[in-house]
């Protein structure tokens, strides 16, 4: 594999069976997608791992179709899903099958010269859930270059996570993207439940030495705070089901050098768009570009 300074999207690869159908899912393919189509999709990567069975083979086509680059090797585990059912007033229920490829990624050799080489990457908490996956994310992460941007969008699912390796990943990042639901979660979890929404945003972006923690407040709007400012809440529709869209076009914007208020202004645009969408990778307009 050819150096290059790569964007990388790790974690999870799955697909939401859902009463109408299934589609492919997981937070890591949806974040390169999206800063790959400011980036050049040649630049972006998908990591994980896929079962040695027919819904890996959907899996390379349905990414291939998307332009997207991908590394996951095939392990000896079922290709992931997640059940998605509707109650009667149609509020759904997931359950995310366990000990599936996922949980199981790999440390290849080519994965490690991905991790040497990259320039950006994203990952959450869900795909620490396993050991084989959390030891060899955090390998990951320890091999990337010192000036890495690794965004830690923690995206808590069911009981899948713990204090400790939230814990580990605040310390092996340098951007936390959070929204307010997980901030009160954390807050509890880490014993500060009294302070305001802001104080608890400045206490974690000093205590973890963080370049910047991204706040997204559903309706209520969006922030990014640095050491020493805060940009202006960004009044947005709701965005929610296009997280991975928004931290892709910030994450691209960062690493094209612009501002952090442009950059934020273009992730709530492009996440407003992507809810008018049918589906979590659609082409963004040119003009939004």
């Amino acid at each position: 594999m050819e150096t290059k300074r790569f964007v990388v999207g790790l974690g999870e690869a799955l697909w939401d069976c859902l009463p109408e159908g299934k589609k492919l899912g997981g937070a890591p393919a949806n974040f390169a997608y999206h800063a790959g189509q400011f980036l050049g999709q040649e630049n972006t990567l998908a990591v994980s791992a896929l079962g040695e069975d027919s819904l890996a083979d959907e899996t390379e086509a349905s990414l291939k179709e998307h332009g997207l680059n991908y590394l996951m090797p095939r392990v000896p585990y079922p290709t992931g899903t997640v059940q998605v059912t509707l109650s009667g007033d149609g509020i759904p229920t997931y359950d995310i099958k366990e000990n599936v490829a996922w949980d199981n990624i790999p440390f290849t050799p080519e994965i490690e010269e991905v991790a040497r080489n990259c320039k950006a990457v994203c990952f959450g908490s869900l795909a620490q859930r396993n050991v084989v996956s959390r030891e060899n994310i955090h390998r990951f992460l320890d091999a990337t270059p010192a000036d890495c941007m690794k965004i830690f969008d923690i995206n808590l699912r069911q009981q899948f996570y713990t204090k400790e390796v939230i814990q580990a990943s605040l310390r092996r990042c340098n951007v936390l993207k959070i929204n307010d639901e997980e901030l009160v979660l954390i807050g509890r979890m880490f014993g500060y439940p009294g302070l305001d929404i802001e104080n608890k945003c400045w206490l974690i972006l000093g205590k973890y030495d963080l370049d910047m923690l991204v706040l997204t407040c559903g309706t209520n709007g969006s922030y990014v705070f640095t050491p020493g400012q805060e940009t202006p809440k960004v009044e947005v529709a709701d965005t929610v089901g296009a997280g991975d869209s928004f931290t892709g076009s910030f994450c691209a914007a960062i690493l094209e050098g612009k501002p952090v208020a442009e950059a934020h202004k273009r992730a709530v645009q492009v996440s407003a768009f992507v809810c008018t969408q049918n589906g979590a990778m659609p082409v963004i307009p040119e003009e939004m570009r």
